[in-house]
C-alpha cells in the first residue's frame, strides 16, 4: 500500500507535531501523500499505548483514518476477547473496522473472516494483515449482506463477533442496545443459524440488566471489561446451541501487565444476599476500598461486602472499608483524617490541604463544586472524599493510596 519511503519520512518526522506539519506541508506534492503520513504520526502517538503490540511487531502497521483508530479495540482487550473463542475454529468479526480482535483470533490459530463496510479500512486491514504474516480474508459488504450470502452457500460459523455503534449519527451517546446499529435485536434470527457462538461488543453506557432482559436469546455471560481505570465496553456471549437459565455477570479488570481480575457473580445472588450491617464510624487509620469501574458497572455491592468482609456506608455510597487492610478488586487507601463536613471545617481545609485530589459519593454535590466550596486545586498524594456515611452524616475523608 505504502513504500519504504513513506515510512522513512514518517520515523524522520515522528518527533514534530502534527499540526505544525499539517500547515507546512498543505499543497506540498511528493510521490506519497503527506497527508496519510502525517495521520500515522498521529495515530501512533495517540495509540501508542492502546495498540503498543501491534506496532511493535508490524512498524508499517497503516491506519486509514484517526477515527478507525479511536474506534478500534484495544491489545489487551483484544487478547482477551480472543480467549473467549473457546473450541472455535473458524470465526468472523462482522464489523471488523481497524481488525485488531481478528489479528488476535488468528494468532490463536483460528481461520478468520473480518467483514468492514468501510473501502478504506478493509484494504487497510488486507495490508495490514499481509504484513503481519496473518491470512484474514476480507469482505468489504454490511454484515448483513455478508450473513445472508453465506447463508445461501450453506456456510456456517463457529464463532461471531459484532460491535454495534456506540453512537449515533449526531455523535450523542446510545444507551440501549435497540438504537445501535447494526441492529442486533433484529439480526438475532439470522444470526442465529449462521453461528454458534455470538458475541456481542457493545457500549458501557447500556445498562446491564437492560442488555440482558433485552436479548431474545440469554446470553451465558455479560461481562463487564476494562481497565483499573475504565470500563470499556459490555460484551455478551451467546452460545446458541446451549440454553441457560440465568446469565452469569462477569467484572473483568486488565491489569497494566496483561493480568486480568475477575469477579462473577448472579443477579438473583445480589438480590438475595442481606444488606451489611452499620459497622463502627470510620476513622483515621482505617482502610477504604473503591471498586473498579467494571465492578461499579456490573452493579454487585452485597456480595462484595460478604466475600472481602467489608463494612459500607451506605448502598449509595459504594465505597467499603474495614480497619485491616484486605485484599479487593479496586484501589485501597489508608484514611488519613475524617472530618464532619461543616463550615469551621470548610473555613481552614484550604490552609490544611491547598492540593488534594477531590471525589464524591452520594454527597449531594459534585466534586467541582465540593472543589470550589474547599478552595482547593486538584492534585498531589493525597485524596478527600465527600461521601455520606452510614449514619446519614456527611464527611470529609481524607485518604493516601495504600
Amino acid at each position: 500500500m505504502y513504500d519504504q519511503q513513506f515510512f522513512d519520512w514518517i520515523n524522520s518526522h515522528h518527533n514534530e507535531d502534527p499540526q505544525a506539519l499539517r500547515l507546512k506541508y498543505a499543497g506540498k506534492t511528493s510521490d506519497f501523500d503527506y497527508a496519510a503520513a502525517i495521520t500515522q504520526i498521529e495515530c501512533r502517538r495517540r495509540f501508542a499505548g492502546k495498540l503498543r503490540s501491534t506496532l511493535a511487531s508490524f512498524p508499517h502497521f497503516f491506519f486509514p483514518s484517526l477515527l478507525a483508530g479511536e474506534q478500534s479495540t484495544g491489545d489487551m482487550l483484544a487478547h482477551y476477547h480472543a480467549d473467549l473463542s473457546a473450541e472455535a475454529l473458524t470465526a468472523v468479526d462482522l464489523t471488523a473496522g481497524l481488525g485488531i480482535d481478528c489479528f488476535a483470533l488468528a494468532a490463536k490459530g483460528l481461520k478468520v473472516t473480518a467483514v468492514e463496510l468501510d473501502s478504506r479500512r478493509a484494504e487497510a486491514l488486507k495490508y495490514n494483515a499481509d504484513g503481519m504474516g496473518m491470512h484474514i480474508d476480507v469482505e468489504c459488504d454490511d454484515c448483513r449482506n455478508f450473513i445472508e450470502r453465506q447463508l445461501t452457500a450453506g456456510h456456517h460459523y463457529d464463532l461471531a463477533f459484532i460491535d454495534p455503534a456506540r453512537r449515533a449519527g449526531d455523535g450523542s451517546r446510545i444507551y440501549a442496545l435497540a438504537d445501535c446499529r447494526p441492529d442486533v435485536l433484529a439480526m438475532m434470527p439470522l444470526l442465529e443459524r449462521f453461528c454458534t457462538r455470538l458475541i456481542i461488543k457493545a457500549s458501557p453506557m447500556l445498562d446491564v440488566a437492560h442488555t440482558i432482559a433485552s436479548l431474545p436469546v440469554r446470553p451465558q455471560r455479560l461481562i463487564c471489561l476494562g481497565s483499573t481505570s475504565e470500563c470499556k465496553e459490555i460484551v455478551a456471549v451467546i452460545d446458541f446451541e446451549n440454553e441457560t437459565k440465568e446469565t452469569i455477570i462477569s467484572a473483568v479488570s486488565i491489569h497494566n501487565k496483561g493480568t486480568a481480575s475477575i469477579y462473577n457473580f448472579l443477579r438473583s445472588e445480589e438480590a438475595a444476599q442481606a444488606m451489611p450491617a452499620p459497622g463502627a464510624p470510620v476513622k483515621a487509620g482505617d482502610y477504604i476500598y473503591e471498586p473498579y469501574p467494571s465492578l461499579m458497572k456490573a452493579g454487585v455491592f452485597k456480595l462484595l461486602a460478604r466475600d472481602y468482609d467489608l463494612n459500607i456506608f451506605t448502598a449509595n455510597t459504594r465505597l467499603f472499608y474495614s480497619e485491616t487492610p484486605k485484599e479487593f478488586e479496586g484501589e485501597r487507601y489508608k484514611v488519613q483524617a475524617v472530618y464532619p463536613y461543616a463550615s469551621r471545617i470548610i473555613k481552614r481545609f484550604k490552609k490544611e490541604y491547598g492540593k488534594i485530589n477531590v471525589a464524591v459519593r452520594n454527597f449531594g454535590m459534585t466534586a467541582d463544586a465540593l472543589r470550589r466550596k474547599l478552595g482547593v486545586d486538584d492534585g498531589g498524594s493525597l485524596r478527600v472524599y465527600g461521601l455520606t456515611d452510614n449514619r446519614g452524616e456527611r464527611l470529609l475523608v481524607v485518604v493516601a493510596k495504600a
